[in-house]
């Protein structure tokens, strides 16, 4: 057990949805260097269904382009059932300003655009969920 006079951060969950595993990867590995308790979606159905099951998300990450389900349509439904209740960032390869307004019209309270520096992600992440940043 940790020393109990030093405060620990409290443990905040993130749903990442990309069908890229190695996004995935890379972005939980960062995620949880920083102390964040990370959930993955292969797709947007799976990422639906974890946004059902894991509650009290703090932020999702989502790409645009996936098989299955692409992230517009997580968004859409997500904001169709009411389930939008934490910060939605999508993170992509695609930048056209058109795509970009639509997600930010239902709901998406950011865009990066991959490859994202751990840096830039943590950066964006710790704003969302209102976590203060560390330093080392």
């Amino acid at each position: 057990m940790g020393d109990p006079t030093i405060p620990r951060r409290s443990t905040k969950t993130v749903l990442i949805i990309d069908d890229s595993q190695v996004v995935r990867e890379q972005v939980a590995a960062t995620l949880r260097a920083a102390s964040y308790e990370v959930v993955e979606a292969c797709n947007g159905v799976e990422g639906l269904a974890r946004v059902k099951d894991v509650p009290g998300l703090a932020l999702a990450i989502c790409d645009i382009n996936m098989p299955e389900l692409g992230g517009i349509e997580v968004l859409e439904r997500l904001t169709a059932q009411g389930l939008l209740s934490f910060p939605f960032v999508v993170l992509s390869s695609e930048g056209q300003p058109d795509l970009v307004g639509r997600a930010r019209a239902l709901g998406a309270k950011g865009w990066m655009m991959k490859p994202v520096l751990p840096a830039s992600l943590l950066a964006v992440v710790n704003k969302l969920t209102g976590t203060p940043a560390t330093t080392k």
